[in-house]
């Protein structure tokens, strides 16, 4: 832990030597550190082995779903998976399971500097999510398909951040704004597809990862033993 505030230490100072006028450089340094964190915390916890194969299991639904809906503009059934699994997970495997998604799923629609950011949105959306898990929104549907439409917006703002500072010039406020407002009917479908996928399965997928834990046993708990 303490390597990674060394690092975020040396980023920053590169940032001031560069006169702050590399906003997209020092974007990456901070989705770097902050991905680190995260990791370093998966890496060092004792973890069930059924529990890696439900994640890796997890990934690679998100990943399907991502195909299947590929060709719907912004339409995500990723992010529907993402928020079921981060729910039974936790926030910190929920991030995990988000950012490992956009990078797998990147090996099909082609990896570049999105990929970060798009690892920093899921992920974030899995940390959130998992945040919420047993709280009223993660328990009732209607609040559930409510968390699920605003992070279609959400999603789609933390990627516009990045595109705006990649490609608009001179990068002020109104044209950050212009450029955000392009992109709303694309938030809008991701937004539409979570709700939608919330509404419709939310309660008959949480029902089938708690009969499976009742067999299995394979979500982690306070009192993880690795096997």
């Amino acid at each position: 832990m303490t390597l990674v505030f060394i690092v975020m230490g040396i980023f920053l100072t590169l940032f001031q030597l560069l006169r702050g006028g590399h906003y997209l450089m020092f974007s990456f340094m901070i989705l770097l550190c902050s991905m680190l964190m995260v990791y370093w915390r998966f890496e060092h916890e004792k973890l069930k082995t059924t529990t890696l194969m439900f994640m890796a299991i997890l990934i690679a639904l998100a990943v399907v779903g991502r195909l299947a809906f590929a060709w719907i503009p912004s339409a995500q059934a990723a992010s529907f998976v993402i928020i079921m699994g981060a729910m039974s997970l936790g926030p910190e495997l929920g991030f995990v399971v988000g950012a490992t998604t956009a990078l797998v799923s990147n090996l099909f629609f082609g990896q570049g500097p999105w990929t970060p950011w798009q690892m920093f949105a899921w992920g974030l959306m899995g940390f959130t999510a998992g945040l919420i898990a047993h709280t009223v929104i993660g328990k009732k549907v209607m609040p559930l398909v409510i968390f699920g439409a605003v992070w279609g917006f959400i999603f789609g703002w933390i990627m516009d951040a990045w595109s705006a500072m990649m490609y608009v010039h001179p990068l002020t406020f109104k044209t950050v704004l212009a450029y955000f407002l392009l992109s709303v009917k694309f938030d809008f479908y991701h937004s539409a597809s979570n709700a939608v996928l919330l509404a419709l399965f939310s309660k008959p997928w949480q029902r089938l990862f708690s009969r499976l834990d009742d067999k299995y046993n394979f979500l982690p708990t306070t009192n993880n033993e690795g096997k």
